[in-house]
């Protein structure tokens, strides 16, 4: 890396200097870091004068970077501006952090450092995080993607933004979102499109797709998201990083609700609130911090108990691998991930089972599935979208059981049958308690395909996924794999897992009984650490961080699958290598597009 541009991000990334870097040396550093082959998080750690342990100020965990912070070998400030100036430098082709609160950010890490100082000890004292746009931060827009939400601004945190605070987090930004959150990709008339870091002409996944595309982006290594159709799963798979749909309950909602909603505590049916994060580890931290009943509401009577994992150890986990389902294929590249997977889980000991009479019947729950779906996000149609599909639903054939139909009926649901169906809903939990008797977790598909080329056509329902050649609807490809974990509020952990043969990331969900969100995290951090977990997006990191890959001549910007030839252990550690950002020339982001007018919300 050039001397200048060393001293320059050095200087610019440092709060001794000026506890607010000026506008022009910002400018100055996007410049610069574009402009630079390789910026290497340890050449600008030494220069800046840090210890050369220092950990990787891109992609280190949590636990790395608060240990660097209480060993005093870096400032919560210093870790601050560096994670601003990368956002700054790399963020324009990204387009992740839609909504930036540097300034007030900068005044929690002197608190931080202050607290430091003074010896206190907090799970995220000092880490810079972000959230989903729909979260309340006061000060700070809440729009749901809708233009008419544009200037609203909450007068107070949502309840996990206050919990984070008091857990020592620094909030920096806002993370992009499609419009009502309905989507599988992250768009809106505000924001504007938000890319895969892993491939520009791709989507990030939706809702929480700003929060995927960040963490593999290295801004930040945490970001809260939310989950109501695969939400938080889909973005963790596309970008390949982690996440955690957490059981139905576990995360109070106070504040997650569509402008001008009052932030009142309430449970609401199928959405929940959780983590994404890099690694499992962090995942398990963060989910300690912002998970608990709502201490205005459940929490004047109940606490917080969590049962452990099951095991500690891959070889006495007892596991289900579902790699298909009845109503919809999975593609090729992910099928295979699952076999491989499948295949070094039982040479680890593990044992593994591809089938289960006691499974529930996956086409009833998703058809099931797709009609609460509609249910919980009716409140937000207007009377006139309400009108006409109850006019579509009463045309519907009787014997018309189409995933399709299912969801318009389930606009129009009137409250007597929408009692009637959560009758069903309620008979599928004791399956699956049944089933968890002789398993341990149900490894499932998180979407059945890789990150996909950003389609904004519409209608909606009109568009088609390509599934290995063929065309199948959009939206019944997309939400199928939501359920079984959100028909019936079970955990569900997404974690990578493999690369296709172009080179885009692979992650499956990882479901678990109801409440044991332990162990479905610490199941996916035995994964992470037996075969691999995050890697960096190869247009993003240093040649030292690609050595555990194979070289393959996938698309632009990407590299060849996993190199899976490797001992288990040997490719873990090569995949955690240092790696710091490459300011390679990126393809210009695509032409916003219009937005949704269904004000529907996933």
């Amino acid at each position: 890396m050039r001397q200048d541009v060393v001293e320059g991000i050095a200087r610019i990334a440092s709060p001794a200097r000026s506890s607010k870097p000026r506008a022009r040396h910002r400018h100055q550093l996007a410049v610069m870091a574009t402009a630079t082959p390789q910026w290497d998080t340890m050449e600008i750690a030494m220069q800046r004068g840090l210890p050369a342990d220092v950990p990787d100020l891109d992609y280190g965990s949590i636990g790395a970077l608060l240990g660097a912070l209480l060993a005093r070998k870096m400032s919560a400030s210093e870790l601050l501006e560096y994670t601003i100036a990368r956002i700054e430098a790399l963020d324009r082709e990204i387009n992740a952090i839609v909504v930036r609160d540097f300034d007030r950010a900068r005044e929690a890490a002197r608190a931080a450092d202050a607290a430091l100082g003074r010896g206190e000890r907090r799970p995220l004292l000092g880490i810079p995080v972000t959230l989903k746009e729909p979260f309340n931060v006061a000060g700070l827009p809440t729009t749901w993607g809708f233009p008419h939400f544009r200037d609203f601004q909450p007068a107070e945190d949502a309840l996990i933004v206050s919990r984070l605070k008091a857990a020592g987090a620094i909030i920096i930004g806002k993370t992009n979102i499609p419009i009502g959150l309905r989507d599988f990709q992250s768009y809106n008339e505000i924001y504007g499109t938000t890319n895969n870091p892993w491939d520009l002409g791709r989507s990030p996944g939706g809702s929480s797709g700003g929060c995927g595309a960040a963490l593999a982006a290295g801004f930040g290594p945490l970001s809260i998201g939310s989950d109501i159709g695969g939400s938080i799963r889909v973005p963790a798979h596309f970008c390949g990083v982690f996440g955690h749909k957490p059981s139905l309950g576990l995360v109070p909602l106070r504040g997650y609700s569509l402008p001008p909603a009052p932030p009142v505590p309430g449970q609401g049916d199928l959405a929940v609130i959780g983590p994404m994060a890099r690694y499992a580890s962090d995942l398990a931290l963060s989910l300690d911090v912002i998970a608990g009943p709502d201490e205005a509401r459940d929490g004047i009577g109940y606490r917080l108990a969590l049962p452990a994992p099951r095991h500690d150890n891959l070889k006495d986990f007892r596991i289900l691998v579902i790699d298909t389902h009845p109503l919809m294929p999975t593609g090729e590249a992910v099928r295979s991930a699952i076999g491989r997977l499948a295949s070094r889980l039982e040479k680890s000991g593990a044992k593994v089972a591809r089938s289960s009479a006691a499974l529930p019947d996956l086409a009833e729950s998703a058809r099931l599935y797709m009609k609460l779906l509609n249910a919980a996000r009716s409140p937000r149609l207007t009377p006139e979208a309400l009108a006409e599909a109850q006019g579509l639903a009463a045309a519907l054939a009787p014997d018309d059981r189409s995933l399709q139909a299912e969801r318009t009926r389930g606009w129009a649901m009137i409250h007597r049958e929408w009692l009637a169906t959560d009758a069903i809903r309620l008979r599928l939990p004791q399956q699956w308690h049944a089933l968890f008797r002789d398993y341990d977790a149900v490894i499932y598909p998180a979407a059945a395909v890789p990150a996909f080329p950003h389609d904004h056509s519409e209608p909606f329902d009109a568009r088609q996924l390509d599934v290995d050649g063929k065309a199948h609807p959009y939206a019944d490809s997309c939400f199928i794999w939501a359920d079984p974990a959100s028909t019936c509020g079970l955990p569900a952990t997404a974690v990578p897992i493999d690369r296709s043969p172009s080179g885009l990331p692979i992650g499956v969900q990882i479901i678990g009984p109801y409440l044991e969100d332990r162990t479905t995290i610490a199941l996916a951090g035995l994964l992470e650490r037996e075969f691999g977990g995050f890697v960096p997006p190869p247009s993003l990191c240093t040649p030292a961080c690609i050595r555990g890959f194979a070289r393959g001549s996938g698309p632009r910007n990407q590299i060849g699958p996993v190199e899976l030839s490797a001992p288990p252990k040997q490719r873990s550690d090569r995949n955690r290598q240092r790696s710091g950002c490459s300011g390679i020339s990126l393809p210009p982001r695509p032409e916003p597009l219009g937005h949704h007018s269904d004000p529907t919300g996933e």
